[in-house]
């Protein structure tokens, strides 16, 4: 068995297959998913799968790039949901900011606003966090030492960074991906070793990041097999007994 912690089901380019997607990902062992929160008109479109499909499960919040859509209030609605079993995805993505360093500045002051608010949040939800980094680790290190409660979350994605290997023992996960098929993978191949095994979590992220050698196509559940043949590759462990261990894994963060 292995679950998707990460996958963007309420995203349009399943809207026309879905079924079939899902009865894919079955079919190669995958029995659970988890749609993130990431821009808030999706929810609905994510609350509605959740109820149609048993294994499905979803967050609510809202990543970096859709802060001016942040409306707690909205979310609220859909928190004490029993199919909510996290917060976010939320965190900070220094990618793409505005020119000039005063439009710079206004913009992290925004994420990180809008970010800690979401840790916050979760803290007093006693939710875990499904939490985005991009090309900031140090601010979120930070934010995450100072805020985030005694339910930790996941660091959706993992981008290699050793220092945020100390935000383990904050009960903190690490989400591997498709990325980490990926030829120019070196960094995260050569960190991978020094994640806690009991902390390590497999992800799509689809219908993006798709793994080798499906590159270039719509990503899916299904492909979670690829990942964990390179997690097993990579830790001298079977296909089974990483399935075994993220599932477990997965199950005790996530509490379903």
């Amino acid at each position: 068995m292995i679950i998707d912690t990460h996958c963007h089901l309420d995203d349009a380019r399943y809207s026309e297959d879905l079924d079939e997607v899902l009865a894919n990902a079955k079919a190669q062992g995958v029995e659970k998913f988890i749609i993130p929160g990431a821009d808030t008109s999706t929810l609905e479109r994510a609350v509605e799968i959740a109820e149609k499909y048993e294994d499905v499960y979803f967050a609510v919040g809202v990543h970096p790039y859709d802060i001016k859509g942040y409306d707690r209030s909205y979310l609220e609605k859909f928190v004490n949901h029993p199919k909510c079993v996290a917060i976010g995805e939320c965190g900070l993505d220094y990618f793409r900011l505005p020119e000039g360093e005063d439009a710079i500045a206004k913009e992290k002051e925004a994420q990180k606003e809008v970010f800690i608010d979401q840790i916050l949040w979760a803290k007093e939800m006693k939710k875990p966090l499904i939490v985005h980094i991009r090309e900031s680790s140090a601010d979120c290190l930070e934010i995450l030492d100072k805020y985030a409660g005694e339910e930790g979350g996941v660091l959706h994605c993992y981008n290699a960074d050793e220092s945020l290997l100390k935000l383990a023992p904050k009960n903190f996960y690490y989400g591997i991906g498709g990325v980490l098929t990926f030829k120019n993978a070196k960094k995260l191949i050569n960190v991978y070793p020094k994640i806690p095994m009991e902390k390590l979590l497999i992800e799509t992220d689809a219908p993006y990041l798709t793994p080798h050698p499906h590159r270039g196509e719509r990503n899916e559940p299904s492909f979670t097999t690829l990942i964990a043949e390179k997690m097993a590759d990579l830790s001298s462990l079977s296909n089974h007994e990483i399935a075994t261990i993220t599932t477990q894994n997965a199950q005790r963060l996530f509490t379903f």
